[in-house]
């Protein structure tokens, strides 16, 4: 197993006091591996995540490299559905009432309510 090549720091101050959420996600990415490693994970170019990071992404629009980093990067592995799924859908799931109609889901809600995603639960992770 090879050690991750980091090649330079990450700087994102061109998108001001508070960059976008899928910048964040993707300067948090690169810094934890690499641009290379990054982009093979979103499944854009090297160059695209240095450019986006740099907010000098050439197209008018980022609405397509957005959705990709975001479909990458945002999201948790659901212990209860066994899935990856948003940050937001963690949320709405734990929120909702307890499904007293479906013995299955009730399992599955049970299950959520102790999450270690879950920041009432005790857990640690900011979902």
């Amino acid at each position: 197993m090879s050690a991750i090549r980091r090649t330079r720091s990450v700087d994102i101050s061109n998108w001001g006091a508070q960059p976008p959420r899928w910048i964040a996600l993707l300067a948090n990415e690169v810094r934890a591996s690499n641009r290379k490693l990054a982009a093979e994970r979103i499944g854009v170019s090297r160059s695209a995540v240095s450019l986006a990071l740099a907010n000098r992404y050439p197209s008018p629009s980022t609405d397509s490299i957005e959705k990709k980093v975001l479909s990458a990067l945002d999201g948790l592995k659901c212990p209860a559905l066994g899935d990856t799924i948003s940050v937001e859908q963690c949320r709405e799931y734990r929120a909702r009432p307890a499904p007293t109609h479906n013995p299955m889901a009730m399992r599955l809600w049970r299950q959520c309510q102790t999450c270690p995603h879950n920041p009432d639960a005790g857990g640690n992770d900011d979902a």
